[in-house]
Protein backbone atom coordinates (compact mmCIF):
# COMPACT_ATOMS: atom_id res chain seq x y z
CA UNK A 1 0.00 0.00 0.00
CA UNK A 2 1.19 3.45 -1.01
CA UNK A 3 0.33 6.59 0.76
CA UNK A 4 1.13 10.37 -0.35
CA UNK A 5 1.14 12.21 1.68
CA UNK A 6 0.91 16.67 0.18
CA UNK A 7 2.43 19.26 2.54
CA UNK A 8 1.47 22.26 2.61
CA UNK A 9 3.83 25.68 2.81
CA UNK A 10 2.97 28.76 4.45
CA UNK A 11 5.03 31.46 4.50
CA UNK A 12 4.66 34.52 6.40
CA UNK A 13 6.46 37.78 4.87
CA UNK A 14 7.01 40.56 8.23
CA UNK A 15 9.20 42.67 5.87
CA UNK A 16 8.86 43.01 2.20
CA UNK A 17 10.29 46.84 2.93
CA UNK A 18 12.69 48.16 5.36
CA UNK A 19 9.55 50.71 5.97
CA UNK A 20 9.45 51.91 9.89
CA UNK A 21 6.62 54.05 9.42
CA UNK A 22 3.02 54.25 8.03
CA UNK A 23 4.26 57.38 6.21
CA UNK A 24 7.15 56.18 5.17
CA UNK A 25 7.51 55.14 1.26
CA UNK A 26 7.93 51.47 1.32
CA UNK A 27 11.18 50.22 -0.74
CA UNK A 28 10.25 46.79 -1.79
CA UNK A 29 12.66 43.74 -2.36
CA UNK A 30 11.79 40.97 -4.31
CA UNK A 31 9.81 38.12 -2.40
CA UNK A 32 11.04 35.37 -4.75
CA UNK A 33 15.14 36.21 -3.88
CA UNK A 34 14.55 37.63 0.06
CA UNK A 35 12.03 34.59 0.94
CA UNK A 36 14.13 31.58 -0.70
CA UNK A 37 11.50 30.40 -3.67
CA UNK A 38 13.75 30.17 -6.48
CA UNK A 39 13.91 26.59 -7.20
CA UNK A 40 10.56 25.75 -6.72
CA UNK A 41 7.84 24.56 -9.38
CA UNK A 42 5.07 26.72 -10.23
CA UNK A 43 2.66 23.97 -8.91
CA UNK A 44 4.55 24.31 -5.62
CA UNK A 45 4.14 27.96 -5.19
CA UNK A 46 0.54 28.09 -6.62
CA UNK A 47 -0.05 25.89 -3.58
CA UNK A 48 1.31 28.11 -1.11
CA UNK A 49 -0.08 30.84 1.42
CA UNK A 50 1.95 33.82 2.28
CA UNK A 51 0.93 36.06 4.77
CA UNK A 52 1.96 39.33 4.78
CA UNK A 53 2.14 42.40 7.64
CA UNK A 54 4.21 45.79 7.23
CA UNK A 55 7.21 45.59 9.68
CA UNK A 56 6.05 48.65 11.43
CA UNK A 57 2.83 46.78 12.02
CA UNK A 58 4.44 44.26 14.19
CA UNK A 59 3.16 44.61 17.55
CA UNK A 60 1.71 48.36 17.08
CA UNK A 61 -1.70 47.46 16.65
CA UNK A 62 -1.34 49.77 13.57
CA UNK A 63 -2.79 48.98 10.14
CA UNK A 64 -1.92 49.67 6.74
CA UNK A 65 -4.62 51.74 4.82
CA UNK A 66 -6.34 49.20 2.70
CA UNK A 67 -4.29 51.36 -0.57
CA UNK A 68 -0.86 50.13 1.33
CA UNK A 69 -2.14 46.49 1.74
CA UNK A 70 -3.57 46.54 -1.92
CA UNK A 71 0.30 47.73 -3.32
CA UNK A 72 2.34 45.41 -0.89
CA UNK A 73 0.00 42.53 -2.10
CA UNK A 74 0.18 43.59 -5.68
CA UNK A 75 4.18 43.28 -5.49
CA UNK A 76 4.16 40.15 -3.90
CA UNK A 77 1.99 38.55 -6.66
CA UNK A 78 3.93 40.45 -9.53
CA UNK A 79 7.10 38.88 -8.04
CA UNK A 80 5.72 35.64 -8.62
CA UNK A 81 4.00 35.91 -11.76
CA UNK A 82 7.61 37.17 -13.16
CA UNK A 83 9.64 34.30 -11.74
CA UNK A 84 6.71 31.40 -11.96
CA UNK A 85 3.80 31.47 -14.14
CA UNK A 86 0.53 34.23 -14.35
CA UNK A 87 -1.31 31.08 -13.10
CA UNK A 88 0.70 30.17 -10.07
CA UNK A 89 0.47 33.79 -8.90
CA UNK A 90 -3.38 33.55 -9.23
CA UNK A 91 -3.48 30.88 -7.43
CA UNK A 92 -1.50 31.80 -4.49
CA UNK A 93 -3.46 33.31 -1.60
CA UNK A 94 -1.83 36.08 -0.01
CA UNK A 95 -3.33 37.15 3.53
CA UNK A 96 -2.88 40.39 5.18
CA UNK A 97 -1.62 40.06 8.69
CA UNK A 98 -1.57 43.76 10.03
CA UNK A 99 -4.26 44.57 13.29
CA UNK A 100 -6.96 43.15 11.12
CA UNK A 101 -10.12 44.50 13.04
CA UNK A 102 -13.92 44.33 12.40
CA UNK A 103 -13.99 48.44 11.65
CA UNK A 104 -11.08 47.57 9.10
CA UNK A 105 -11.99 44.00 7.93
CA UNK A 106 -14.31 45.13 4.77
CA UNK A 107 -11.85 47.65 3.25
CA UNK A 108 -8.65 45.64 3.35
CA UNK A 109 -10.43 42.46 2.04
CA UNK A 110 -12.41 43.90 -0.59
CA UNK A 111 -8.65 44.60 -2.71
CA UNK A 112 -8.24 42.92 -5.76
CA UNK A 113 -5.03 41.08 -4.17
CA UNK A 114 -5.44 40.43 -0.55
CA UNK A 115 -7.03 37.33 -0.64
CA UNK A 116 -7.98 36.57 3.44
CA UNK A 117 -6.49 37.82 6.98
CA UNK A 118 -4.29 36.47 9.20
CA UNK A 119 -5.79 37.26 12.44
CA UNK A 120 -3.83 37.68 15.90
CA UNK A 121 -5.00 39.71 18.59
CA UNK A 122 -8.66 39.97 17.45
CA UNK A 123 -9.10 36.14 17.20
CA UNK A 124 -9.12 35.81 21.06
CA UNK A 125 -12.56 38.20 20.98
CA UNK A 126 -14.86 36.24 19.82
CA UNK A 127 -17.38 39.45 19.12
CA UNK A 128 -13.89 41.38 17.74
CA UNK A 129 -13.62 38.06 15.39
CA UNK A 130 -17.35 37.07 14.45
CA UNK A 131 -16.92 40.84 13.15
CA UNK A 132 -13.95 40.22 10.73
CA UNK A 133 -15.73 36.99 9.83
CA UNK A 134 -18.96 38.46 8.72
CA UNK A 135 -16.56 41.16 6.87
CA UNK A 136 -14.72 38.85 4.50
CA UNK A 137 -18.71 36.84 3.99
CA UNK A 138 -19.62 40.22 2.60
CA UNK A 139 -16.55 40.93 0.31
CA UNK A 140 -16.86 36.86 -0.77
CA UNK A 141 -20.69 38.20 -1.75
CA UNK A 142 -19.79 41.14 -3.72
CA UNK A 143 -21.30 43.51 -1.17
Amino acid sequence: MTTTSHLGLALALSVLAPATTAAEKPRFVDVTEEAGLAGLAADQVGAMVIAYEPIWAIGTGQTATPDQAQEAHAFIRGCLERAFSAEAAAAIRILYGGSLKPGNAHELLSKADVDGGLIGGASLDVDSFSGIIRAAADCAAGE
